[in-house]
């Protein structure tokens, strides 16, 4: 497992960033205050008892989590520089890549004493200059919106990335490891090698260092047949009935609203998967699991791709 190197300026506490735009403690921007970073609000399916006193409690889900920034920007005596910070706030609302394609998102970056920099997606709604009397000094008062959307969840900034091929037992560690511990069953009666041990570090371990599920991105290179893919801890399973050629390849997404099964990034694929392959289910709980693979592959160079961002419920 992996980290992928992060490009986005880094973070002090109190610190936050969209568009590129550092606001908070010891920037150009600070915040006064942030509404919306408790719980997000809850859709009930309450129902009400039609014939009597009461409401029969439903499933309570979370809505959008809107969050109101009240900042300013103070470049004191250079009203230059506070009109291009201005602006490059303005053209991060009107990216068009977030602002008007369903599937765009803006990033909202930031970071609380004692945490590593965490991110959420979603739109930014409003960014507004409320007074300009002040502008002359470098001062600008403004109103900012984002509004959390698909997962109200907080993100790793760091994205974890794991490479996984179908040859993984030959690992150190792992060379006599049996199908019930790949599959995280107890190990059934059976001689044990003296020099067979539980790997500490196997090559399909993932780790969510969060403390709520996360939805990981897969990507499965031919060439192969019949791959099948479990978590050993969810025991959720993505299998398809196809074979890729080498140089093809499978992306599968797991993520809400934005779930897909396409061949070489153009062919949709999802009615390959199996009856039990739920994209929308299979998730990387909080802590330590493991990713396993099986499928057919002649000449030993298939390898699937897997990245994800660990989840929280806080900032």
């Amino acid at each position: 497992m992996t980290t992928a190197p992060n490009k986005n300026p880094e973070l002090a506490p109190f610190q936050y960033e969209i568009g590129g735009v550092v606001l908070g403690t010891g920037s150009l921007v600070p915040v006064g205050n942030i509404e919306g970073l408790g719980s997000p609000g809850t859709r009930s399916q309450d129902a009400d008892n039609a014939t009597g006193d009461g409401t029969a409690p439903g499933r309570d889900f979370y809505g959008p989590r809107p969050m109101r920034f009240e900042a300013g920007i103070k470049t004191p005596g250079d009203p230059v520089k506070a009109a291009e910070i201005l602006a490059r706030l303005e053209r991060a609302l009107d990216d068009p890549a977030a602002r008007t394609s369903p599937d765009g998102r803006h990033v909202l970056r930031g970071r609380w004493p004692g945490h590593s920099t965490r991110r959420m997606y979603g739109r930014l709604r409003r960014m507004e200059a409320t007074s300009t009397a002040t502008a002359v000094h470098g001062w600008i008062p403004i109103d900012m919106e984002f509004v959390g959307l698909d997962s109200p969840r907080w993100y790793d900034d760091e994205l974890s990335k794991l490479t996984l091929g179908l040859d993984q037992p030959a690992h150190a560690d792992s060379a006599d490891r049996t199908v019930d511990e790949a599959m995280g069953r107890p190990v059934g009666c059976r001689p044990i090698a003296p020099e067979h041990r539980p790997a500490d570090d196997r090559p399909g371990w993932v780790t969510n260092r969060g403390d709520a599920l996360t939805f990981p991105s897969l990507r499965i290179h031919g060439p192969v047949t019949r791959p099948r893919i479990w978590n050993t801890a969810t025991r959720r399973v993505l299998e398809l009935d196809l074979s890729l050629r080498e140089g093809e390849w499978v992306e599968l997404e797991t993520r809400p609203n934005t779930c897909w099964a396409l061949r070489n990034g153009t062919v949709n694929v999802a009615n390959d998967l199996s009856p039990a392959s739920r994209l929308d289910l299979f998730t990387l709980p909080p802590g330590r699991s493991e990713i396993a693979w099986t499928a057919t592959d002649p000449s030993g160079t298939a390898r699937i791709e897997m990245a994800w961002r660990s989840a929280y419920t806080t900032l």
